[in-house]
């Protein structure tokens, strides 16, 4: 048996590790009678079975060593594994015992059995274990060593409460620093030390405050340590050290280093070493580097430019040191950014070894310059390695590209020629760098110019445009290149070109097709590159005109239907995707055409059939085989008639499949929609009847799309498709109809208009919609959120059903008016509801015609005149259907019908003076030379009623500002006259009114207007200073109109505002600067520089403007300028979308945002916004001064509302809570953010706490 046991052990050691049942079979079973015996606790048996491991792991087997070390370890990391204090004693000394093990594979299992042990025993063992592994690691043999440091650094990794560890630093600090600078000790021990040492400060460095100084004078002097491995990681200690370290150690650290750096005495090693350290430095501390700049960068820049010609390392870290500098300090570094630029476009070409004697932007494909490229490729020189130099150079511009938005367009006019000129680069990783450099550049672009229009000559898509044809033949000169990576850079830049520039390579295509054919066609050519080919082939093809890519199609054909026949699926898919856009180039309209289609119609459809029909393929290549064949019928189908009985059956089947069924009914909607009236007679019924079944499947975007198709198939086969089918349709379309999907419910309303539009529609259909749809529809008027697309469809449907058979006009009538009552179980109706019923009213008058409008007139006057003022429910929605009819049709046939709705101000019920106030404003844009002078002369004559009739008035402007209608010029001065009287109404909605007034005028008559405006911004009142800027904000529409032109040079004179005196104006321009900056950037950029220091300081707390009310019982803190902040952020949240080239995120991010993160809750959510838009749009910026944003945010996350909270209040608060969160999983996306020790700290505080990391996790996954 001791034979057989024996054998077994040795296979385990060869690596079969068996369960403590399967190697010590006996021994259990003895511990196991022992305990029966004497009825031991579970407890006591485990520490049976644990001495019966000891026991055999001091054998002299080695295989019963491992054995009992691998049982041991299985057992300690068992859930309920506890230990008495002479149990820790044994186990903690027989496994620090078992790392000396002459056998490797004993030791390090030991080491693994260390993990475990450390979470289950005493802190005071774990101290022991920690001093005994120091005195190996220091004083024991050599061969001890390694395994003693790693298994130190196995205990500082599970080291996880505050309490052992700082036990645990007390002997490990001093012994580690004795290891470091001790005179007797060797090189090996020094790096291990450090090597620790690095792990313990990177987890523990806020901990060691009493060490820090001791830690960084002994750090400091290892830095001219002779050996390189030791400075090396001294360098990476002093960085984790760093973090932590106070402001005072941070410079001393600085301070001695730029010291050693300005002693040119010092060897070129060593000078190597402090600059190596700067750089980690400014990486590891970021935005509290930045006070130290000064003395630093001349120091580099110096280094740089005189340096000895073979010192390249040193011109590389200095690089490397500033470019960590732009990227984490961005606000101090400002001033040195030309000098840091120049450096930087002058080392990219830095070659001093080979000299370039090529011609610059020929474009010649002659044997000799390919000959002559080759040679140029073919130079090494293993010594060579100022291609670090360049490398970095190009880092470092890449740098300055991120970090500097509002420098592009200088960027462009000094990088941009020379970016182009090094794609040449002989080095290939270098030319890597440099492709992705240049691809910044783009990117940077695309996201400061977002939505402007670049017919400036200073705007960085200009300067772009006037560089394609210098870039193109750069890049195709790479693209004759042999190397793959080369042309799979080349390909990423054109790719990202197109994305910014969607029209730029119009002349150009000729010149790149080659390039495209070639990297598709050639037998070197791997997946990646033929991918990237696809991809700018599909842009390119998506964004141009088709007519410049006519006379290439032969060309560009052969070898994208080649890649459809792939092997490899990626290439397959992109290949079809590219074919789609082919489709669409070759024939881009169905009007006789110059370019003959013809002769790749066949190639193309025989590419797509043979994949289409292939079962056994990826799914992605499935669905693109689809799609394009969707577009090859709708395009190409009156030249397939032959093949459609073949074809169309395939895709009907992929329709019965779930995983394609989407898929094929979108092309089959684009299939129907075709203008080529395809003959789908061989499956249209199959598929209406497939369609039909997936209205009622639980796939949203599935009945979303079927919708859409059978609209298309019913609007264009009508004819072929029986009546019974169409009632089946309406069966399932009643269940889409209801506002918990408001989409869907227009789409199925549009339906029901396009079935009930049919000539052929039988009286069955009316009678199937009115008993089916109607019911839904009349509940869905009801809803507080219909609006938009919906309310729209509903409109449509209650025309269409007017015109329907079987329905009456009075029936229809009646059930919108009666689903206005108020019903006992709903209680009563919302304001919405009565709006959208009124706007269904009027559609349905003007669509019966005159003889039914008139009644229903007479109707809803009749209800008006009853005065009882006992229903005012009814009367509120007469009003609101007067109004609306009258919007659409000259009421002015109707006598005195003015009156009759004038008469309605004097309710006692504020919703009917606002109904008729609406309904007056919407009867005079019916008649407006009627109705207009009636409303001016009543808001003259009526006192009382002025706030109603300016609403009135609002009402006849907004519509005609809209419909873009004019005024003449008497009803315009009068207007005006009015309004400005009413600017310094002592009520703000009246203000208000007037002031919006004002601003749609502005867009009727700015001529007149824009100047009056201007002329009361110097006004004593500040409520007509205010009420002029506000009416520049409703000026501020998205579409272009004539006061544009006006309205540019005079705008500074109203958002300048921004300082002025009275608070509500302030806000007033805030607010105004907010809407130019989100319709009408161009308006504003010019004046930015100036605006926005005063904007940034409206977002900071002003003591002035708080004050207390003494409330009797308790005084109450009221802060009048907490509007104005909010607005101020909320406006600068804007600019960084339309006008991020002209904000610097560094010098408002410290000290307004993190101001603006610990203010009232109204001002952090749109903190919280900005900050996320920063960490996606400026990451250097906020990886910058990520330390200082971390303590905010965790206030706010950890804050708990007080325990007799209101619901309100527990709501709001976490709605603030997931607000911050989501900033939070932004900063976690920012590549680099683990450099931040407080924010891994945030993120790792967060994980313990289990209701928190659930939400955390939910957010990120939105």
């Amino acid at each position: 048996m001791h034979g057989s046991v024996r054998w077994r052990m040795r296979n385990v050691a060869l690596g079969s590790v068996l369960p403590l049942s399967a190697s010590f079979l006996p021994l259990a079973s003895v511990i196991g009678g022992c305990c029966a015996r004497f009825s031991l606790s579970p407890e006591d048996m485990a520490n049976f079975q644990i001495t019966g491991i000891l026991e055999k792991m001091t054998g002299k087997d080695k295989d019963y060593r491992y054995m009992a070390t691998s049982d041991l370890l299985n057992e300690l990391n068992k859930e309920g594994f506890k230990a008495d204090a002479e149990l820790e004693l044994k186990l903690s000394s027989i496994v620090l015992q078992q790392l000396d093990d002459a056998a490797g594979d004993v030791s390090g299992l030991a080491v693994k059995c260390l993990a475990p042990l450390v979470k289950k025993i005493t802190e005071a063992r774990v101290v022991e274990m920690t001093v005994r592994l120091c005195d190996k690691l220091l004083n024991g043999k050599d061969q001890y060593r390694d395994i003693a440091s790693i298994a130190l650094k196995t205990i500082i990794a599970e080291i996880s409460s505050t309490s052992l560890a700082q036990s645990v630093l007390v002997p490990l600090t001093p012994q580690l620093i004795k290891g470091m600078t001790s005179p007797g000790m060797s090189t090996e021990i020094k790096c291990e030390c450090l090597d620790i040492l690095c792990d313990v400060l990177h987890k523990f460095g806020n901990l060691m405050a009493n060490d820090h100084e001791s830690l960084l004078h002994a750090l400091l002097s290892l830095l001219n340590s002779p050996q390189a491995s030791v400075r090396k990681k001294s360098v990476a200690c002093i960085a984790s050290l760093a973090s932590s370290l106070s402001d005072d150690l941070l410079a001393k650290a600085t301070v001695e280093i730029i010291h050693h750096l300005r002693n040119r005495a010092m060897k070129s090693d060593m000078i190597r070493t402090n600059i190596q350290m700067i750089g980690a430095l400014s990486r590891a501390v970021g935005y509290r580097f930045g006070s130290h700049l000064g003395e630093t960068v001349p120091v580099l820049i110096s280094y740089c430019t005189s340096a000895s010609e073979n010192d390249e390392e040193l011109r590389e870290y200095s690089l490397q040191a500033l470019e960590s500098f732009l990227l984490r300090c961005p606000r101090d570094i400002s001033s040195y950014c030309d000098q840091i630029l120049n450096l930087s476009l002058e080392y990219l070409s830095y070659d001093p070894n080979f000299t370039d004697t090529m011609e610059e932007d020929t474009d010649d494909e002659n044997l000799e310059e390919e000959e002559e490229d080759e040679s140029a490729n073919e130079y090494t020189d293993d010594e060579d390695v100022s291609w670090k130099v360049r490398r970095a150079a190009a880092k470092c511009l890449a740098a300055l590209i991120v970090s500097r938005p509002e420098l592009l367009s200088k960027l462009y006019i000094k990088v941009c020629p020379k970016l182009i000129d090094r794609f040449k680069e002989r080095e290939e990783n270098v030319k890597m760098d440099i492709f992705n450099t240049f691809i910044e550049l783009l990117r940077q672009t695309a996201n400061v110019t977002k939505g402007q229009i670049d017919t400036n000559e200073t705007s960085p898509r200009w300067l772009l445009k006037q560089e394609v044809p210098k870039i193109v033949r750069s890049i195709n000169r790479q693209l004759r290149e042999k190397s793959i990576k080369t042309k799979v850079g080349a390909f990423s830049v054109l790719k990202e070109l197109v994305v910014v520039l969607p029209d730029c390579l119009d002349d150009q295509i000729g010149s790149l097709i080659p390039g495209i054919e070639k990297a598709l066609s050639d037998k070197s050519s791997t997946s990646n590159l033929k991918i990237e080919a696809l991809i700018f082939a599909r842009l390119v093809l998506a964004s141009h005109t088709p007519s410049v890519f006519h006379p290439h199609i032969k060309a560009l054909s052969g070898p994208v239907l080649s890649a459809v026949g792939d092997r490899y699926y990626k290439v397959t898919a992109e290949a079809l995707r590219v074919c789609g856009e082919l489709v669409h180039v070759v024939r881009p309209n169905f009007e006789v055409h110059s370019f003959d289609f013809k002769p790749y119609v066949h190639p193309i459809y025989d590419a797509i059939i043979s994949r289409l029909t292939n079962q056994d393929q990826d799914q992605e290549v499935k669905e693109c085989a689809i799609s394009c064949m969707g577009l090859v019928i709708s395009t190409f189908g009156d030249n397939l008639r032959e093949q459609l009985p073949a074809c169309l059956p395939v895709l009907v089947d992929r329709m019965g499949n779930e995983i394609t069924r989407l898929t094929a009914v979108k092309a089959f909607a684009v299939i129907a929609a075709s203008p080529l009236k395809v003959d789908l007679s061989c499956v249209l019924d199959h598929v209406i009847a497939e369609l039909t079944a997936f209205l009622r499947k639980a796939n949203r975007a599935l009945r979303q799309a079927t919708l859409g198709t059978l609209n298309s198939l019913i609007s264009a086969y009508g004819d072929s498709i029986g009546s019974s089918a169409y009632e089946t349709i309406i069966v399932e379309l009643s269940s889409l109809i209801s506002d918990s999907d408001l989409h869907m419910a227009a789409l199925a309303l549009e339906l029901c208009c396009t079935l009930m539009a049919d000539n052929r529609s039988s009286r069955n259909i009316g009678l199937a919609v009115t008993e089916r749809v109607l019911p839904q529809a009349l509940t869905l008027i009801k809803s507080s959120l219909l609006q938009g697309q919906a309310l729209s469809a509903l409109q449509n449907f209650f025309a269409a059903l007017v015109y329907s058979a079987n329905t009456s006009f009075d029936s229809l009538l009646e059930s919108l008016l009666s689903s206005a009552k108020p019903s006992p179980q709903s209680g009563g109706i919302v304001k919405q509801a009565l709006y959208s019923i009124a706007q269904c009213v009027a559609v349905l008058c003007l669509v019966a015609g005159d003889l039914k409008c008139s009644s229903t007139m007479k109707m809803l006057t009749d209800i008006l005149r009853d005065d009882t003022g006992t229903n005012s429910a009814k009367q509120h929605l007469a009003l609101l259907c007067l109004g609306e009819i009258g919007r659409r049709k000259d009421l002015s046939s109707h006598l005195q019908i003015e009156n009759i709705v004038i008469e309605s101000f004097q309710s006692p019920f504020e919703e009917i003076k606002s109904a008729a106030s609406y309904a007056l404003g919407n009867i005079a844009v019916g008649n407006l030379a009627k109705y207009l002078p009636f409303i001016l002369d009543q808001i003259d004559n009526q006192q009382k009623k002025q706030y109603l009739l300016l609403h009135s008035l609002k009402e006849v402007i907004v519509r005609q500002s809209v419909d873009k209608a004019e005024f003449d010029d008497a009803s315009v001065d009068k207007i005006l006259k009015l309004l400005f009287n009413h600017c310094e109404s002592e009520e703000e909605g009246v203000r208000n009114v007037v002031a919006e007034c004002l601003g749609k005028l502005s867009l009727i008559e700015p001529m007149k207007l824009v100047p009056a405006l201007k002329v009361r911004t110097t006004r004593a009142a500040g409520f007509t200073r205010a009420t002029v800027v506000t009416a520049v904000k409703y000026a501020m529409v998205e579409r272009p109109g004539k006061i544009d032109e006006i309205i540019y040079p005079e705008i500074s004179s109203f958002l300048l505002l921004i300082k002025d005196q009275d608070r509500h104006v302030r806000r007033a321009a805030v607010l105004a600067l907010s809407t130019a900056a989100h319709n009408k950037p161009n308006l504003i950029k010019g004046l930015l520089p100036e605006l926005l220091p005063l904007l940034y300081d409206q977002t900071v707390v002003k003591q002035e403007l708080i004050r207390t009310v003494d409330l009797g019982p308790f005084k109450h803190v009221v802060d009048d300028g907490l509007e104005l902040r909010k607005a101020a952020f909320e406006c600068v949240d804007t600019l960084l979308d339309n006008c991020l080239d002209q904000v610097n995120p560094s010098s408002f991010i410290v000290p307004y945002l993190r101001s603006g993160l610990d203010d009232h809750y109204d001002v952090k959510m749109p903190c919280h916004l900005i900050l996320s838009k920063l960490a996606d749009k400026c990451p250097a910026a906020v990886l910058a001064v990520l330390d200082s944003l971390v303590d905010p945010v965790q206030k706010t996350i950890n804050f708990k509302p007080k325990q007799d909270a209101v619901k309100q209040e527990v709501d709001r608060n976490e709605d603030m809570i997931r607000s911050a969160l989501r900033a939070i999983a932004s900063l976690n996306r920012i590549s680099g953010g683990d450099c931040s020790i407080k924010f891994k700290n945030l993120m790792s505080e967060m994980s313990k706490q289990p209701v928190l990391w659930e939400k955390y996790q939910s957010i990120r996954n939105e």
